[in-house]
């Protein structure tokens, strides 16, 4: 039996000898996921992304309806196509979107994730719980990571319900000339939708690496449009030839290869291949520039 009397570490009520912990504190127990994600679901912040993803298809049914779009080219316009058919309307949600706004929330909601925590001084608070810096960090990015595909995915999908509604369940007409049914199109949109999703994890590893290396979020927001920019740039220098396949941007409109009767999805898997190369190696240093990271000032 323990004497009254003795040393609070030996009754089990003082830190723990071996690593100076709290009774009772377990690493693994602390910023649980369900927090963090019920945390950032409900800042305002998100919740203005996801009303901007599901307004961006309401503003371009109203463009299309009030501006009646006709063929004047020899060439497939996107615009004429997306008047006749609720999946064609997906269509070119998806590719205006993938044109503007991906790029900007995914960089709104992952630079801000360690950026915004510090810029309130909150981040020092987090640790001292304390969470384990690599916990912390990896839960900030996996919770960003989930409601960045969900705000981005937020737009075809309430492109599918205005376009049901207002302009039929017609086929999906490819650009190139292709026809398919309503529920193969849909299913084929579905299918574009998720790559173009796992298309932006280059860029969202890129602002994780930037939300750790500055306490200014709008500076880490900046910085990662301008990346997503100068990227679709030196896309377009066609004096790089070759160079420009390890570029992440050169696989952007690879989901456009699918909408064929012989879908060309080997580049498809290579634009996956290249994006997470690139997600992996941000995110590892990230890592590592976080774990050194001074959150004391």
């Amino acid at each position: 039996m323990t004497p009254p009397d003795a040393p609070a570490a030996v009754r089990g009520t003082g830190p723990d000898p071996a690593t100076g912990a709290a009774p009772g504190y377990r690493a693994a127990r602390t910023l649980r996921f369900g927090v963090e994600l019920r945390r950032q679901l409900l800042r305002r912040r998100t919740l203005v992304l996801a009303a901007c993803s599901v307004l961006l298809p309401v503003l371009l049914l109203v463009s299309l309806r009030i501006g009646h779009p006709t063929q004047t080219a020899t060439t497939v316009d996107y615009e004429v196509l997306a008047a006749k058919s609720a999946p064609n309307f997906v269509m070119y949600v998806l590719f205006v979107a993938g044109s503007y706004l991906n790029a900007v929330f995914t960089a709104v909601l992952m630079a801000d994730s360690i950026a915004g925590e510090a810029a309130h001084a909150g981040l020092k608070y987090l640790l001292a719980i304390p969470v384990p810096r690599l916990r912390l960090l990896w839960r900030k990015a996996v919770v960003s990571g989930l409601l960045t595909a969900a705000v981005v995915s937020l737009g075809p999908l309430a492109a599918v319900v205005l376009g049901t509604v207002w302009l039929g369940t017609g086929d999906l007409m490819t650009p190139s000339g292709y026809t398919l049914p309503f529920g193969q199109g849909l299913s084929l949109l579905a299918t574009a939708q998720l790559y173009a999703v796992l298309q932006l994890v280059w860029l969202g590893g890129l602002a994780l690496l930037l939300s750790v290396s500055t306490d200014a979020p709008l500076a880490a927001v900046g910085c990662t449009v301008l990346a997503s920019t100068a990227a679709q740039i030196l896309d377009q220098v066609s004096a790089l030839g070759a160079l420009r396949d390890v570029l992440p941007s050169h696989h952007t409109w690879a989901w456009m290869e699918l909408l064929s009767s012989d879908p060309g999805w080997s580049s498809v898997v290579h634009g996956v291949l290249v994006s997470t190369v690139y997600a992996c190696g941000f995110g590892v240093l990230a890592a590592h520039r976080f774990a050194r990271k001074d959150i004391t000032s």
